[in-house]
């Protein structure tokens, strides 16, 4: 029998999906289901059917997971935010360890044993220290919703306080329901900055506060092991990882296209008496060039920490033309960290020694991830992986 929309199915969930969605099949197609554990038995309504696969959505457990456990949140199941509090902490960890290694097989071509334990959040709700919110009008109770869009369609689910957001940020979240945007379709950014570093309203800083130090160590271990003395941050934003480095370095120097970034990086720099870094406002692909001629090729580490859309193939096509013997590279978006690495080291130009991810974003289908690459030149005397295949 053809699967079709509106049909009713009870199905086996086989795997979880990068993005939440768990994987099952029906007369051989493959159906998507949100809010399900691996080996429950579901009853789903197909929402959704494509000529490779389709939706559906949750009905009710039949058999659940002993991974599954009461949502901390009521909005839960609704609210788009969250893809995972249905889940022990435990199990949300080690179903992102297996998507990041997963992708980077898949698109990657690497071999899954590259990806180092996963590293857990201290504090799995509570810890986001900014969210955007957004109004529209709910005509039938004649009020104002403000909070987050809904997963599966386009209306904003109104939301009385995020179970993931900081408590001051909620405190700021009543604020806002208290006195709510005019007009629908407006969104509102709560955020508290961060202590003691300048950030500009549009700039981007981590939103886990807790796990800024694991973060840290990650990135200056991998630097340690290059045995570099100078480092390059490129998309260095406000100057964070530059100038928590700047101790363990001789000279570096920091690129970044928002010119208001930069002012506050240099302003950031200044506060904590860092003298040994410059910061340089433009393209990556037009500044990085100039920028290591200034120091020994083979005493280079350059940081990439891009947008969530990775980076472009100029950018690709620079840093495989640079000298630099180590890269290390932070990503939020495992797919477009893999497909990257892929290209990074293609040519034979880096090889790929390691990926940890941590887990900056519990309860939620996002996870950061920290890849460290060496020149081939140098990658003789370290001990590397190789792709998967090669």
């Amino acid at each position: 029998m053809e699967v079709q929309v509106g049909q009713q199915l009870s199905l086996q969930i086989e795997d979880l999906a990068f993005g939440g969605e768990g994987v099952a099949r029906a007369n051989g197609l493959v159906v998507f289901v949100p809010f399900v554990a691996v080996g429950e038995t579901v009853e789903v309504e197909i929402t959704e059917r494509k000529p490779q696969y389709a939706r559906a959505r949750l009905l009710r457990v039949i058999e659940p997971s002993p991974d599954r456990v009461a949502p901390a949140c009521p909005h839960f199941g609704r609210c788009g935010g969250c893809q995972y509090q249905h889940l022990g902490y435990e199990a949300q960890l080690r179903i992102k360890h297996k998507q990041v290694a997963d992708l980077l097989h898949r698109i990657g071509g690497f071999n899954p044993a590259v990806v180092a334990p996963i590293i857990p959040c201290p504090q799995p709700y509570g810890y986001r220290n900014r969210i955007m919110v957004r109004s529209q009008w709910n005509k039938p109770e004649r009020r104002m919703n403000v909070g987050f869009l809904r997963w599966d369609c386009g209306l904003v689910e109104d939301v009385k306080e995020c179970k993931i957001a900081d408590p001051a940020i909620n405190q700021q979240l009543q604020k806002v329901r208290a006195s709510p945007p005019p007009r629908s379709g407006l969104k509102v950014s709560l955020r508290i900055p961060p202590n003691d570093w300048v950030v500009p309203p549009d700039s981007f800083f981590q939103n886990n506060f807790a796990m800024l130090p694991k973060l840290v160590q990650v990135v200056r271990e991998a630097l340690q092991r290059s045995r570099t003395p100078y480092l390059v941050d490129l998309y260095c934003g406000v100057g964070f990882f530059g100038i928590e480095l700047a101790a363990f370095v001789k000279a570096f120097v920091g690129i970044e296209y928002d010119r208001r970034a930069i002012e506050a990086a240099q302003k950031n720099a200044a506060r904590r008496q860092v003298h040994n870094g410059e910061f340089l406002s433009g393209r990556v692909e037009d500044l990085l060039p100039a920028v290591l001629t200034r120091f020994p090729a083979d005493q280079v580490t350059l940081i990439v920490d891009p947008p969530r859309k990775g980076l472009t193939p100029e950018a690709v096509r620079c840093l495989r033309d640079a000298s630099a013997v180590a890269l290390v590279y932070v990503s939020c978006h495992p797919a477009t960290l893999a497909r990257d690495l892929r290209a990074l080291c293609a040519h034979d130009a880096y090889r790929l020694q390691q990926v940890t991810p941590l887990d900056m974003f519990p309860q939620t289908q996002h996870v950061e991830c920290v890849a460290e690459l060496r020149r081939q030149t140098s990658a003789a005397s370290a001990v590397a992986i190789e792709p998967a295949g090669s």
